[in-house]
């Protein structure tokens, strides 16, 4: 049996990462209204990737004999100014998820419940390889994005990004 305080935490986290696949699926909408398909691909394959993360902790919490306490998802409240907020919204909104899995890891770590923290350990990875994604796709703008064929470029490559599922063995 879960701690609750952890188990509380695992629940919050699943309403985090159902928010972050709205999130991107604005972001995706936001760039498909401003004719980059390539963007717009590469964040719904994101919000896919963010509802699973959401399924993985359902799992978790359902395997250790837990019910899952689903809460209302806020729509995303973001003005994008240009084609380059999205990204800097990415990136800050990824710190913030990583941060939330820290504090998760830190109370299982407190009261030595080591199922949870070698669950979480995927997801330290994870959030690690989600932070890179975002960090290189803010400078591969940087250096692209205000020539019309560098962010054509850009585009046609986000536009072959696929939705692969995670991995993860519970």
């Amino acid at each position: 049996m879960l701690n609750e305080k952890v188990t509380n935490l695992l629940n919050e986290q699943i309403n985090k990462e159902l928010y972050s696949a709205y999130l991107y699926l604005d972001m995706s909408n936001y760039y498909l209204n401003e004719g980059l398909d390539g963007f717009s691909n590469w964040f719904k394959v994101q919000a896919q990737e963010e509802r699973d993360h959401a399924m993985i902790f359902m799992e978790y919490l359902q395997n250790n004999s837990h019910s899952i306490t689903l809460s209302e998802i806020k729509s995303p409240n973001i003005s994008f100014v240009n084609n380059k907020t999205p990204l800097d919204e990415s990136l800050k909104h990824e710190q913030y998820v990583t941060a939330s899995i820290h504090n998760i890891y830190d109370e299982a770590f407190k009261i030595k419940d080591f199922r949870t923290m070698q669950f979480l350990d995927w997801f330290i990875k994870e959030q690690g390889e989600e932070e890179k994604n975002a960090e290189d796709l803010i400078k591969k703008y940087e250096l692209y994005g205000s020539d019309a064929k560098g962010l054509y470029m850009l585009d046609s490559e986000l536009g072959t990004r696929v939705y692969a599922a995670p991995s993860l063995v519970l």
